[in-house]
C-alpha cells in the first residue's frame, strides 16, 4: 500500500502529537528542517499558547513554519483525540507516560483508519492495546506501530537487516549487543519504574494478548532472556536487558517468513569492564527493589522527570552501536547499526522518518498493530541511512 492512498480527503498527512514536550519539539525541529515539499502536517497539543511559540520557533528553521496548523488535543478529552484522529492520515505521538496517557489517542486512530506511531517502551500497554484495538484497527485499515524510537527500531531494523544477509530457509539464531555513552531520558526512567512496580500486571497482560494472537503454525519464534556471560565475539560482558526490544524483533519474527522456520533472538547491554557490569546488574536490581516500595518509587521518579533532558552539547557527545551476530545455514555475519544521542536525537529522527515513510512511501499491505519491520521494513531502513544512521555490515565467514 502507498501511504498516498489513502485518506485523500484529510487535512494532514502527518500530525505530531505532544509536540511542545522535549522529545516531541526535536521532533517538530526536524520535520521543520527535513520535511519534504507539499508534506502537510501540524503540530498538536493541549495548550495553544505553547504551540504557538514552538512555531515562532520553527519558523526560524523553516519560514514556511509560520503557517503552520496548530491543532488543540488533550488525552482526557477523547472528543478532542477523535476530532484530530479524523483529520490526520498519520498521527505520531510523543506522550507518554502511555500506559498512563495513551489509550485515548489508539482507540480513536483505530476507529478513524488513521495510522499511529509512538515511542513507547512499555510491554504492557502494547499487550493491552493489541487485546483491545488490534481487531478494529484491521477493520479499518489503520496500522498501529509502537516503539518508533531507539525502542525499538535500531534493534528491530538491526535484526531484520542481520537475516537479510543470513541464507533463507534456514534455522538463525541473532544475539544484539547494545553500547552507548547517553544518559537515560525522564521518560525512560519513568517508564522503567513504572514497568518495574507492574510485574504482576505486565505478565497478565502478556498471557491475555497470548490468548488473542493467533498461533503460528509450522514455524517457531522466540526470545529467550539470556544469562550474563562474557561474548568473545564482541569481545565484552553481555548482560541481558530486560526492554521491550526483544519481544519487537519476535514479532517481526513472527510475521515474516524471512526469518526462518525457527529464529532466536536474545538482547544483551555489551559492557567492556567486569567492575562496571557487576555494578550495571547491582543498579538495575536496586531499582527494582525500590520500584516495589511506592514511597520509594516516588521518590526515585522525582529526580528526573519526564521531559527533561541533556543539553545540545551533551546530546552532541551521545552516541550508539548496536552490533549484531547472526548465525544459520552454515554461515555467521556481523553487523551493526550505529548513530549519535540514542534517547532524544536519533529517537526524535527516526520517529519523524517514520511518520513520513508511513505517509508517504509505498509499503506492504499491513494492518493492526505492527511493527517497523512489518510496517515499514526496507523503505524506513533506507530512509534512516539517508539520515545518517548506519547499517552495515561489517564481517562475514
Amino acid at each position: 500500500m502507498n501511504g498516498s492512498d489513502k485518506a485523500e480527503d484529510r487535512p494532514y498527512d502527518v500530525v505530531l502529537f505532544g509536540a511542545t514536550g522535549f522529545v516531541g519539539v526535536l521532533t517538530a525541529e526536524y520535520l521543520a528542517a527535513h520535511a519534504p515539499e507539499g508534506l502537510r502536517w501540524a503540530v498538536a497539543g493541549r495548550d495553544v499558547a505553547k504551540l504557538e511559540r514552538l512555531r515562532e520557533r520553527l519558523t526560524g528553521i523553516d519560514p514556511a513554519c509560520a503557517v503552520l496548523p496548530l491543532e488543540r488535543a488533550d488525552v482526557a478529552d477523547r472528543a478532542s483525540l477523535r476530532e484530530l484522529a479524523s483529520r490526520a492520515r498519520v498521527v505520531a505521538s510523543t506522550v507518554g507516560p502511555y500506559l498512563e496517557y495513551g489509550e485515548g489517542l489508539v482507540a480513536a486512530c483505530a476507529d478513524a483508519g488513521t495510522d499511529y506511531l509512538d515511542l513507547t517502551g512499555e510491554p504492557e500497554f502494547v499487550d493491552l492495546m493489541y487485546v483491545r484495538h488490534d481487531a478494529r484497527a484491521r477493520e479499518t485499515g489503520a496500522r498501529i506501530v509502537h516503539a518508533c524510537g531507539f525502542d525499538s527500531v535500531p534493534h528491530d531494523l538491526g535484526a531484520y537487516f542481520t537475516v537479510q544477509q543470513l541464507p533463507e530457509g534456514v534455522p538463525l539464531r541473532v544475539d544484539g549487543y547494545v553500547r552507548t555513552n547517553a544518559t537515560f531520558s525522564g521518560g525512560t526512567f519513568a517508564s522503567a519504574l513504572n514497568q518495574f512496580a507492574r510485574g504482576r500486571q505486565m505478565l497478565a497482560a502478556q498471557r491475555d494478548r497470548r490468548r488473542h494472537q493467533p498461533r503460528l503454525v509450522g514455524r517457531t519464534a522466540y526470545a529467550p532472556t539470556g544469562t550474563p556471560r562474557f561474548a568473545k565475539e564482541v569481545g565484552a560482558w553481555a548482560l541481558p536487558l530486560p526492554t521491550i526490544d526483544p519481544q519487537v524483533v519476535q514479532r517481526s519474527a513472527r510475521a515474516l517468513e524471512r526469518y526462518g522456520p525457527d529464529f532466536r533472538y536474545r538482547h544483551y547491554a555489551a559492557v567492556k569492564s567486569l567492575p562496571v557490569a557487576v555494578g550495571g546488574v547491582a543498579a538495575v536490581g536496586a531499582l527494582f527493589a525500590a520500584a516495589q516500595v511506592p514511597p520509594a518509587r516516588r521518590w526515585l521518579g522525582g529526580r528526573v522527570q519526564p521531559g527533561d533532558g541533556p543539553d545540545e552539547a551533551r546530546r552532541a557527545k551521545s552516541w550508539f552501536s548496536v552490533r549484531f551476530v547472526g548465525e544459520g545455514g552454515g554461515r555467521r555475519v556481523f553487523t551493526e547499526v550505529s548513530g549519535g544521542d540514542p534517547g532524544y536525537e536519533e529517537t526524535a529522527k527516526i520517529l519523524a522518518e517514520s511518520a513520513m515513510c508511513l505517509a508517504q512511501d509505498p509499503l506492504p499491505a499491513t494492518s493492526g498493530q505492527v511493527t517497523t519491520a512489518v510496517a515499514m521494513g526496507d523503505a524506513l531502513t533506507g530512509r534512516l541511512r539517508a539520515a545518517g544512521i548506519t547499517f552495515r555490515v561489517a564481517a562475514e565467514r
